[in-house]
């Protein structure tokens, strides 16, 4: 039942982007670029603000666990709601890019909290 809801979901909310997709070369390449771009930022600005913490001790380690917990989590998530019979490389790619932007933000928010005055 619950798998019928996600593929219900899925349905709806993935078949104007697979018409738009296949409609024109083009577009499918734009679709890959702003995933490649996307894990780009999302990886660099995990780079950026580990560095920005410093290095792992007893504070920051419960900062890195949590957002590795938040990474798996996006993960998971959008296994559950990104279809897996079509475009499936694409939306492995925004997967992994909404993981780690979703960690970013969570990086982002404790160094503004914890480090900076």
């Amino acid at each position: 039942m619950i798998q019928m809801m996600f593929d219900n979901l899925t349905t709806t909310l993935f078949s104007p982007l697979r018409a738009w997709v296949e409609s024109s070369n083009g577009n499918w390449n734009m679709l890959i670029v702003i995933g490649f771009v996307l894990v780009f930022v999302g990886a660099g600005l995990i780079f950026l603000l580990r560095n920005k913490i410093g290095k792992e001790d007893e504070r920051t380690n419960s900062i890195y666990l949590k957002s590795s917990l938040i990474m798996l989590s996006a993960i998971v998530l959008c296994d559950l709601i990104f279809p897996k019979e079509y475009m499936w490389q694409i939306f492995f790619l925004f997967k992994y890019s909404l993981a780690f932007i979703a960690a970013a933000i969570y990086l982002a928010i404790r160094y503004k909290k914890d480090f900076s005055s």
